[in-house]
C-alpha cells in the first residue's frame, strides 16, 4: 500500500503535476538558466535539494507553526535552506555557483517551492512530503535540462559543453528563443501525456467491459419467465 501511495506521489510530481510543462511554474529560472544543459541541470538539482529539505522541515513543524504566520514561516525556512546551499556551492562547486548568479538566491521566492510547501508539506507527513519534494524537483530538473539541451544544441552547436557541430542559430540563445523552445516543449508534453491518458482510459474501459461513447449499449437480457409471458 505504501509503495503504491509513494508511486502515485512521485508520478504526480514528475508527470501529472509537472511544475514546468504542466503547471508552468518557476518560469524565470526556466528561461534564464536554460541557455545550456549543464546550467539547467545544476539549477534543477539545486531546486530539488531545497524542495527536499524545506518540505521535510515544514512537514515536521506543520503542527507547531501558527496558521496565521505560516507563509512567512515557510519563506524563512526556504531562505535558510537556500543560504546553506549557496555556502556549499560557493565552497565546493564555484563554477556552478558563478554560472547561476542571481538565480540562486531567487530560489527563495520560487513559486514551485512555496507552492509545494503550502499545498502538500503543510498537510502531510514528513516522508510523504520528502517524496513529493524529490519528485517535484526531479520533474523540474528533467524539464529544465530538456530545454537546455535543445537551446544549447541549436544555439551553440554543443551538447553538455562538448562541441558537436559548427552550425549555430543565434535565435536559440536569446530570450525569444527561450520562449519558443519552452512553448514547443509544453505543447509536445501536453500532447503526449493526453494521448497516454486516453490510451490508459481505453484499456481500463476494455478491461471493465465498459462500452465506448459511440458504441451502443447492449440489449438487456430477458429471463425465460419474461419470454413466456411475452409469448402469451
Amino acid at each position: 500500500m505504501n509503495a503504491k501511495k509513494y508511486g502515485k506521489i512521485a508520478y504526480d510530481g514528475l508527470i501529472t503535476n509537472n511544475a514546468t510543462f504542466k503547471l508552468v511554474l518557476g518560469t524565470c529560472a526556466t528561461l534564464g538558466m536554460s541557455t545550456s544543459a549543464l546550467n539547467s541541470f545544476g539549477m534543477g538539482l539545486s531546486v530539488t535539494v531545497v524542495l527536499l529539505f524545506s518540505n521535510a522541515l515544514i512537514s515536521l513543524l506543520r503542527k507547531v507553526i501558527p496558521n496565521t504566520v505560516r507563509i512567512p514561516a515557510f519563506i524563512v525556512i526556504i531562505a535558510t535552506m537556500v543560504t546553506l546551499l549557496r555556502m556549499v556551492l560557493e565552497k565546493y562547486i564555484p563554477d556552478l555557483y558563478d554560472s547561476m548568479g542571481v538565480f540562486l538566491p531567487l530560489i527563495v521566492v520560487n513559486c514551485i517551492i512555496l507552492g509545494r510547501a503550502e499545498a502538500f508539506a503543510s498537510k502531510n507527513p514528513v516522508l510523504d512530503s520528502a517524496v513529493d519534494g524529490v519528485a517535484t524537483g526531479l520533474g523540474f530538473t528533467v524539464a529544465l535540462t530538456i530545454i537546455g539541451i535543445i537551446r544549447e544544441f541549436f544555439g551553440s552547436g554543443s551538447f553538455f559543453g562538448l562541441q558537436v557541430m559548427d552550425f549555430k542559430i543565434g535565435f536559440f540563445t536569446n530570450s525569444a528563443g527561450a520562449f519558443f523552445v519552452y512553448g514547443i516543449c509544453i505543447a509536445l508534453f501536453v500532447l503526449i501525456t493526453t494521448q497516454v491518458e486516453r490510451a490508459s482510459r481505453a484499456k481500463k474501459a476494455r478491461m471493465l467491459r465498459v462500452p465506448a461513447k459511440d458504441e451502443p449499449l447492449p440489449e438487456p437480457e430477458t429471463s425465460a419467465a419474461e419470454a413466456n409471458e411475452e409469448v402469451k
